[in-house]
Order: structure tokens, then C-alpha cells, then sequence
């Protein structure tokens, strides 16, 4: 399945059916809290198979994955994943591997945060998702605030940095 910037992978609150696995592209994960604040809370790369929290049992989805950029998904039912888990010996060590993958992934964003100045997270966070991103600006497909959320920081913080001025 192939999705443009802004489709839809899945949904919060969906029943989780499916599983994706994320061939090319981009997706950011964000969340609608029951006080109407939307977070940003996640990045899906190629290599990755979603939702993590379902790849060893089905959970109600926890977000909504929306593309970045042009993606290609490979669509998985949820119930093959589980029957294959249960029958095929090395599909437990697959899913190990996806979330250390993940795992990895996480300690690196949090390396990321505790870089010292804002300018230096900015800077690692556009090396990262350039190199995911066919070179494409990071205001082409994030805004500011979300940009704010990844890094720990406030808008108007990135907005100046953006704009090279030093914080």
C-alpha cells in the first residue's frame, strides 16, 4: 500500500486487525488526550512493524500514524501474525529483534534530549530524519510545535533556531 503526506496508516482507537510494516517513507504518531492536547509521541522508520505495543498480542491502537512523506506499508493480518507466532519457532526471536530495534531507537532520542543546547537537538534530530527523509527539509513535513514536542522544547524556541538565531 503506498500513502502520500498526510493519509492515514491507522487511527487511535482503531481495533488493531492489522499490523504494518513500514517499507519506505515516514510517519509521525500522535495522540489526542481527553483534554484536547495532541501530542507528538513517535517516529516510524523503514524496518519497523507496528503497533509495537500488539506484536506479541492484539491492543486497541494507542495513536494515529499519518505519513510524512510518500510511504510504501505492507498490510499484515493480525490474526496470521499471531497464528505464525505461536507456530513458527523463529518468528518470537523476529519480534525480539523488532523491539530491540526500538529499544535502540528510544535510547538514541534520549541521547538526543540531553545534548546540551536546543540548537544541538534541532541539529541531531534533522541529521536523523534527513537521512529517513530523501534530504527533505524538516519544516516540510513537521511543524514547529512538533518539532518542539521531539526535542524538548517550545515553539517559539524553534522558530528562532530555525530562523539561526543562537538560544
Amino acid at each position: 500500500m503506498i500513502l502520500h503526506k498526510g493519509e492515514i496508516l491507522f487511527r487511535q482507537g482503531d481495533d488493531g486487525k492489522y499490523l504494518y510494516h513500514i517499507k519506505s517513507g515516514l510517519f509521525k504518531v500522535t495522540r489526542l488526550h481527553e483534554n484536547g492536547n495532541m501530542v507528538l509521541f513517535n517516529i516510524l522508520y523503514p524496518g519497523e512493524t507496528v503497533p509495537h505495543h500488539s506484536l506479541i498480542s492484539p491492543k486497541e491502537i494507542h495513536g494515529t500514524a499519518i505519513a510524512l512523506i510518500r510511504s510504501e506499508v505492507e498490510i499484515i493480518s493480525a490474526q496470521e501474525w499471531y497464528r505464525e507466532l505461536e507456530e513458527n519457532p523463529e518468528k518470537p526471536l523476529e519480534v525480539a529483534r523488532l523491539l530491540q530495534e526500538k529499544v535502540r531507537f528510544m535510547q538514541e532520542r534520549l541521547d538526543h534530549l540531553t545534548v546540551g543546547t536546543p540548537g544541538e537537538r534541532l541539529e541531531l534530530l534533522q541529521k536523523w530524519l534527513s537521512h529517513h527523509a530523501n534530504g527533505a527539509p524538516l519544516t516540510d513535513y513537521l511543524t514547529q510545535e512538533e518539532i518542539g514536542q521531539l526535542i524538548g522544547i517550545r515553539r517559539e524556541t524553534v522558530n528562532r533556531l530555525l530562523r539561526g538565531q543562537q538560544v
